[in-house]
């Protein structure tokens, strides 16, 4: 499943990370990398963009870019 699928405040695991170079280097240095826990916090009233609570930080992201990130949903 991508992260844009994920429902809100459920604990996913990223698997991995993909589109094209430059776009997939911007979401690797922002803290998007495989095997980091991410959770869905909050999502806009138009339902674009997201806001990410991965690493102990919030991330907001597109859900353009969100659809390029591959998870795997986690027990909480």
């Amino acid at each position: 499943m991508t992260l844009d699928k994920l429902s809100l405040n459920k604990n996913a695991k990223i698997i991995s990370v993909d589109g094209e170079k430059s776009l997939r280097l911007r979401l690797l240095d922002m803290g998007l990398t495989p095997k980091t826990s991410v959770k869905i916090t909050k999502i806009a009233p138009m339902g674009d963009p997201i806001e990410l609570l991965i690493r102990g930080y919030s991330l907001t992201i597109r859900l353009d870019d969100a659809q390029k990130i591959t998870v795997e949903p986690e027990e909480n």
